[in-house]
């Protein structure tokens, strides 16, 4: 049973999140806060694997939260709930050691399937997401596609395939029942490009994958796997 924290200041928007939850018999809602410090005592106490967090509540923001649960509550992963009139909150978000952003209008199954994804230790980067995380940052702070696929130019062929799969939202199990590895191998994988990389957390990697277009649908894909490497 995967466990779960809502936060969110409005009630309506907490009841939908979790009426959609509820039609997965694996999830339970364990917790609900109006507000970030609310969550983040809630999280101290309920100890979910999941924390769903809006952007912006009341007191503490679900970014400040964020970071509190990272300190408070490190068995906890968090998911944070976004819109589009949020743009200017996406790079603060990068660092704020969520696992996974996603639209509070998309695809209820995308939801389901973010928490699911987190809770195995995966990221959960929604494809419309990532791209407007890409449009925003304007190649500032991940680079132009050039740029990411340079980044990732040093990677041998297996550590793509596996940053190619979290990115594409499988977790760290479902990656090595793919790839035919035991799961430690994966996570093995992806601590070693994140620091080689020097980024913080697996979704700024999902990001930088996305830019480089090692995932099937995005628009740089089309001639990304020219750049692979076999070593």
């Amino acid at each position: 049973m995967i466990r779960v924290l809502l936060a969110d200041d409005e009630t309506m928007i907490r009841a939908g999140v979790r009426a959609i939850l509820a039609t997965d018999p694996g999830i339970e809602v364990v917790a609900e806060a109006g507000d970030g410090h609310q969550a983040v005592e809630l999280a101290r106490l309920h100890r979910p694997d999941v924390a769903l967090l809006d952007i912006r509540m009341p007191r503490l923001d679900g970014l400040g939260a964020a970071e509190e649960l990272r300190r408070a509550a490190p068995g906890t992963a968090v998911v944070v709930l976004t819109t589009f009139s949020e743009d200017a909150y996406i790079e603060r978000a990068l660092g704020s050691g969520a696992s996974g952003f996603l639209l509070k209008s998309g695809d209820p199954r995308e939801l389901i399937a973010g928490v699911r994804a987190v809770a195995a230790g995966g990221a959960a980067l929604s494809p419309v997401v990532a791209r407007r995380v890409i449009d925003t940052l304007g190649g500032e702070r991940l680079g132009r596609v050039a740029d990411a696929r340079d980044r990732l130019a040093p990677l041998t062929g297996r550590e793509r395939e596996v940053v190619a799969l979290l990115a594409a939202g499988l977790s760290n199990q479902q990656i090595a029942e793919r790839l035919h590895v035991v799961e430690a191998t994966v996570k093995a994988h992806v601590s070693a490009v994140l620091g080689r990389l020097g980024l913080r957390n697996r979704v700024q990697l999902a990001v930088l994958a996305y830019e480089a277009g090692l995932v099937p649908g995005t628009d740089a894909d089309a001639d990304a796997g020219t750049d692979a490497s076999d070593a």
